[in-house]
């Protein structure tokens, strides 16, 4: 039960994911993304292996962020109307202007977690697979990706090595941070020619490889259908839509 959301198939949830935000995208009454965002909790809670700390760590400028929506949608709203119904600083908070302003902060905050629940729970290297086999993504723009993204680690690796290599030489550690900007092109430069050099070789091994680009019909690591696939999904758009109407209802 708890595997669900991170054994369900990539595409199928890149695509669910995708419609329930465009369909939040209609919806302006504040109700409907909070239950919305709630919803999808809960549904981690239950289908999912979450590490809260960091979905917290990764939610933490998104709550700012809505914050912001909040407190400039009030401040430099223009005027629409409505029933004041409280003041402050001289500013005349009306309820066409607090509602216009919830909504949009729950709006950032149901977009989040949505694509919170679809990061942490999808394995990259599976995402690019599945979308290979089940939504026909070329082969050598796949391939490519997949090798990117193998070399992030080591162009880390890289970085501090060549950071370290600099100060065993006696290069001059830099006390501002516009010095330390400047400074950067020296570890830069030697990066891109070395990530050059690797390209190359990546290239060259998988053409020994007999790696065309063309479409394949077999996989070594075949990303399967299933139909907890499309169940998942029709509860994800399930709350869409119940959270759609109960939004309705509430703001009635």
């Amino acid at each position: 039960m708890r595997n669900l959301l991170h054994d369900m198939n990539p595409s199928i949830k890149f695509i669910t994911v995708t419609i329930a935000m465009l369909g939040l995208a209609f919806f302006f009454n504040p109700w409907t993304p909070l239950l919305f965002f709630f919803s999808i909790i809960v549904l981690q809670l239950c289908c999912s292996r979450m590490d809260w700390k960091i979905w917290s760590l990764f939610m933490l400028p998104f709550a700012f962020g809505a914050f912001g929506y909040l407190w400039t949608t009030i401040v430099f709203a223009a005027e629409t109307g409505g029933t004041v119904i409280w003041s402050a600083f001289g500013f005349d908070v009306t309820d066409e202007q607090w509602a216009l302003a919830l909504s949009l902060s729950f709006r950032v905050l149901a977009f989040s977690s949505l694509s919170l629940l679809f990061a942490l729970t999808t394995d990259p290297v599976r995402f690019v697979m599945s979308l290979m086999q089940q939504l026909k993504l070329s082969p050598k723009l796949a391939y490519g990706v997949l090798v990117g993204y193998q070399f992030l680690p080591v162009l880390k690796d890289e970085f501090f090595q060549i950071q370290q290599a600099h100060r065993l030489r006696g290069a001059a550690v830099e006390k501002y941070w516009w010095q330390r900007l400047l400074g950067v092109r020296r570890i830069i430069i030697p990066m891109l020619a070395g990530a050059v050099r690797k390209a190359e070789r990546a290239a060259f091994a998988m053409e020994a490889r007999g790696f065309t680009g063309e479409p394949r019909k077999e996989y070594y690591q075949p990303v399967s259908l299933k139909l907890k696939d499309f169940g998942l999904a029709s509860a994800i758009l399930t709350l869409v839509i119940a959270s759609s109407i109960a939004g309705a209802m509430l703001s009635a």
